[in-house]
């Protein structure tokens, strides 16, 4: 197989199944696991993470409006690493390029390439999709051999879950705010929360900030979508200069975090089930096996 994968989730679904070796190209969000550093890539996002959060959100709006893509797609390398498949995805304009623009380039491609969109919305969704890549790639006991890994640990969760369901707000992006929708509520809850906000199965959505109020959630999970935890940690400090912040149940109690949430929320790969037990570490109390606390979550302090 010559594999290229234009998503972060699909990446890391293709070595979890053992196949980095296989990779000839990736997009330029993809940053793990660290053996596909010399990966070509092939796709590079337009708004950068530099940009403020408001400034990122304006220079999405506009592209989309006009119908720009905001990624910038190499298709002169992609001819030339020559793929057997392209995992690609139409769920979100600003997670990678669009299943349309891909098309598009393949057709500098010599040979056939099947070109695949991967398109989960729930957890469920997530696990099939790492059994379809194994399958296309020629090895599905492997898939079948992760997929009940990660169900063993997700019902390792949810069995610690207390009857006491804490509220919990889980915000997305900060500015304009918007809370995590898909797979996340599905997480929160099986981690022992209910998401007061989203919805799961449905996307993201933006949200006012009296509805965050209004929600009085006692715990807050601060999870901007593509940022690491010090990107994460600036993006909490503007939160806390919103009206009403301070009396925010959540943040009376103490009972504010801020997460990893490029790593362990926003994309649908294997890490999400990382991600389920980061939260049940914080919703349950007590430490989890697998939680990865020290680089992927802090308290908020400010």
């Amino acid at each position: 197989m010559r594999i290229v994968s234009l998503v972060p989730s699909a990446t890391e679904i293709v070595c979890r199944l053992g196949l980095a070796g296989d990779l000839v190209g990736v997009s330029g969000d993809c940053d793990f696991p660290p053996e596909i550093g010399g990966v070509p890539v092939l796709s590079q996002r337009v708004a950068t993470p530099e940009l403020t959060s408001a400034a990122i959100d304006r220079r999405i709006r506009e592209d989309v409006h006009s119908g720009t893509s905001v990624y910038h797609l190499d298709a002169d390398t992609l001819a030339r690493v020559d793929p057997t498949l392209i995992l690609t995805q139409e769920l979100c304009s600003v997670c990678a390029p669009s299943f349309t623009t891909v098309r598009r380039a393949a057709r500098l491609l010599d040979a056939p390439v099947r070109i695949v969109s991967l398109e989960p919305r729930s957890l469920a969704d997530v696990l099939d999709n790492v059994q379809l890549v194994a399958d296309l790639s020629g090895v599905p006991a492997r898939g079948r051999a992760v997929i009940s890994e990660l169900r063993a640990r997700i019902d390792a969760v949810a069995a610690g879950a207390a009857p006491a369901r804490p509220r919990v707000a889980f915000l997305e992006w900060v500015d304009p705010i918007f809370v995590g929708g898909h797979w996340v509520p599905e997480m929160i809850a099986a981690a022992g929360g209910i998401d007061v906000l989203g919805v799961a199965g449905r996307p993201s959505t933006r949200v006012p900030w009296d509805a965050v109020r209004d929600a009085r959630p006692e715990v807050l999970i601060v999870a901007p979508c593509g940022f690491h935890l010090a990107r994460a940690r600036e993006e909490a400090a503007l939160l806390a200069r919103r009206d009403g912040w301070r009396e925010l149940p959540a943040v009376r109690g103490g009972q504010v975090y801020i997460v990893d949430a490029s790593s362990y929320f926003n994309r649908p790969g294997p890490r999400l089930i990382d991600g389920m037990e980061i939260l049940a570490s914080i919703l349950q109390g007590r430490a989890v096996p697998g939680a990865r606390p020290l680089d992927a979550v802090e308290r908020w302090s400010g």
